[in-house]
């Protein structure tokens, strides 16, 4: 089955259908830390009031006939905006960290960013741990109880709660309805799904009912 085409439906703004979520896959984070733990500095305050003042990140699967793939994202708190991603069909220290440099290359922050994570092995690992602070960014680690990607009773308690959230809305709007013949497949269906809908299109009632990149605009 092919991916949908430019003119899928999720491209008209109120064609969108609540649709039921799927029993969550459960997926334990290795835990290896080679740079040490942070401290969490963001607190599960997920507001903030500027660009670039609060990342948050996290690691998701997405299955193919040819076996899974997965997806790490880099969210702005600001604008709900993903200002990061990378696609690879291991779940290694590179996928998180070539997300992060893509965001890094696109916002160029200014140091004192905050930058919150669970504390998978992809995190705490030397190289990317390196990189956070050769920009200034400070690291932000949920704590040892949140390890797990997983659906909470109480959202507001889990460490990353808003991008969890994107997870579950990229597969009920699409992940779930398509049926990917190879991962090459996902990733180019995927890539245009942030780009040109979830970021410049679909509308957000945190926003004021308008998409992430008008928000930033608006505020501009």
């Amino acid at each position: 089955m092919k991916g949908p085409s430019p003119d899928w439906p999720l491209d008209r703004e109120n064609g969108i259908q609540a649709i039921r979520s799927r029993k969550k896959r459960y997926q334990r984070r290795g835990l290896a830390p080679s740079f040490g733990y942070a401290p969490n500095l963001l607190e599960q305050d997920f507001t903030a009031d500027k660009p670039n003042e609060k990342w948050v990140v996290d690691l998701s699967y997405i299955a193919t006939i040819r076996g899974w793939t997965y997806l790490a994202v880099v969210m702005d708190l600001y604008s709900r905006r993903i200002v990061g991603w990378h696609m690879n069909d291991r779940m290694k220290q590179d996928l998180a960290l070539q997300a992060l440099k893509m965001a890094i290359a696109l916002r160029q922050p200014e140091p004192g960013l905050i930058h919150h994570s669970d504390r998978g092995s992809q995190y705490v690992a030397t190289e990317y741990q390196m990189t956070l602070k050769q920009h200034g960014i400070l690291s932000s680690m949920s704590g040892k109880g949140n390890c797990y990607v997983c659906e909470a009773d109480d959202a507001k308690r889990r460490h990353n709660a808003v991008v969890e959230a994107f997870f579950k809305t990229l597969k009920a709007e699409l992940v779930w309805r398509v049926k990917f013949e190879s991962r090459e497949q996902a990733e180019r269906t995927i890539n245009e799904y942030i780009m040109n809908f979830y970021n410049r299109k679909r509308r957000h009632s945190t926003l004021g009912n308008i998409s992430p990149m008008a928000y930033e605009k608006l505020a501009a």
